[in-house]
């Protein structure tokens, strides 16, 4: 059973493609340490709901979108050593600077999430 790492953060949309750019490198480092996979996901079918959304959750405003991320592992060991291996890497140190960020990352959530069920 997989371990993984879930993100959800909203993107302005004229960011989109800085973001993509900035993703794809943080996805090939992942890899390159040895995550399972790395995948991101622009929201698409996403609308507000009455009590809780995607939407909600980030207070997406008009001009933004709705990002949907994971990483997978072996394990949590397995993620604690890749990421460990992510933050110290060069490549990256730019996007560590909040005020690089191609969107907003107060609004960004995330965490770990240990396999449940997986066909």
């Amino acid at each position: 059973m997989h371990y993984v790492d879930g993100f959800v953060l909203p993107v302005p949309k004229k960011n989109l493609a800085a973001y993509r750019r900035m993703a794809k490198k943080a996805g090939t480092v992942w890899m390159e340490y040895g995550a399972l996979s790395y995948v991101e996901c622009v929201g698409d079918d996403v609308k507000p709901g009455k009590l809780t959304s995607f939407p909600q959750s980030v207070k997406l405003k008009p001009d933004e979108i709705v990002v949907f991320s994971w990483i997978t592992y072996k394990s949590r060991a397995h993620r604690d050593s890749v990421n460990k291996k992510v933050m110290a890497d060069p490549r990256l140190k730019d996007m560590m600077d909040a005020k690089s960020l191609p969107f907003d990352g107060k609004r960004m959530f995330f965490g770990g999430f240990k396999g449940l069920l997986e066909f």
